[in-house]
């Protein structure tokens, strides 16, 4: 991560069995743009975060790969259960990370009026690093906001016809 320019660069990724390797496409090799409160939030966790001799943002108290089961469960679940995300047992309602993914996905997709930031889809497909448009069109398209057809003719209409 860079925090002077407020992006963050995917080159590797760890996977369950803590080992660090690429990201599974070229794409998935990307740099993300941070938000001023992610930064200074990571520029707090920096002073008080384990030294890591592999550099890691987010590793164990002796610096290493941390399991991802213990990202979910002392992590993920616990937020969850304070802000009132839960299922009706009273337990976390997502179990794994990839849900973080899929909100972000929507937070870049939705309008802005609607919260959301608005993005085309050429762009949403660079930040989640697919490999192809398609790919991020057959996964989200869905949430693009579809168009008033109506509107629009009756605009059209008005402009052509007065």
């Amino acid at each position: 991560m860079d925090l002077k320019k407020a992006e963050l660069h995917v080159r590797q990724r760890a996977d369950k069995f803590k080992t660090i390797g690429k990201p599974k496409s070229d794409a998935g090799q990307r740099t993300i743009p941070m938000p001023p409160i992610l930064v200074n939030t990571l520029r707090e966790w920096k002073l008080a975060c384990p030294a890591s001799a592999l550099g890691l943002v987010f590793p164990t108290g002796a610096g290493n790969i941390e399991y991802h089961v213990d990202i979910v469960t002392r992590g993920l679940a616990p937020v969850q259960v304070a802000a009132g995300v839960v299922a009706k047992n009273g337990k976390a309602k997502y179990t794994g990370l990839h849900a973080l993914r899929h909100f972000y996905a929507s937070w870049c997709i939705n309008r802005k009026e609607d919260g959301g930031l608005g993005l085309p889809l050429k762009v949403v497909q660079h930040r989640l690093g697919h490999s192809t448009i398609q790919m991020t069109a057959d996964i989200y398209g869905h949430l693009f906001p579809s168009s008033d057809d109506g509107a629009e003719l009756a605009a059209t209409q008005k402009a052509l016809l007065g």
